[in-house]
């Protein structure tokens, strides 16, 4: 892959999921899975910012990856600054218009999928949490697909308890619009 295609494939996939984050999640406080998940629970309870949060609780994942599986570390890095830095920039546009929830989750789903498949072209990735599959995955055997969808369950589960029982379910329908789009992305790659 040619570094242009790299570059061109994480500016989009990044955009695309800030884009669906501040367009479609925020505005009805609703939630993903991974560190993007995390990092909008903290903005949601403390009033944070979404990507600083991803950056700052992802550093400790990156430091272990450096010294246990170092490529791992450098084509995730690029993705989750990248996207962190959009999800922040992008932030205000949370304000300018709000759609229906249901919309919200459908395309804001649509969007985060999109961009999380454009991340997997471009061999990165958004955030630690899928980093620290990888890496528990590698050392114990386990399938890295399961470890995912344990914490994101696990995340949103967390969320649960701080969103409210509408929001709760509507992001059951976006994370799962998030899997669906990511899924189909990732056909691609095969």
């Amino acid at each position: 892959m040619t570094n242009i295609r790299k570059i061109l494939l994480l500016l989009s996939g990044s955009l695309f999921i800030a884009f669906g984050i501040n367009g479609f999640f925020v505005p009805h406080q609703l939630l993903d899975g991974g560190m993007i998940g995390v990092g909008l629970i903290m903005h949601y309870v403390f009033h944070v910012q979404p990507g600083l949060s991803m950056i700052v609780l992802s550093l400790p994942l990156y430091i272990i990856a450096w010294f246990t599986y170092r490529p791992l570390f450098f084509n995730s890095l690029h993705g989750m600054l990248l996207s962190s830095f959009l999800i922040d920039l992008l932030l205000p546009v949370s304000y300018w218009v709000r759609f229906p929830i249901i919309i919200s989750a459908i395309i804001g789903g649509v969007c985060v999928g999109l961009g999380i498949g454009l991340l997997l072209w471009a061999e990165a990735a958004s955030g630690g949490v899928d980093l620290l599959a990888q890496i528990i995955g590698r050392k114990k055997g386990w399938n890295v697909g399961l470890i995912i969808f344990t914490m994101d369950a696990a995340i949103i589960t967390t969320g649960a308890f701080l969103i409210g029982k509408d929001a709760f379910l509507y992001s059951l329908l976006a994370v799962s619009t998030v899997g669906c789009v990511t899924s189909i992305m990732s056909m691609k790659l095969q």
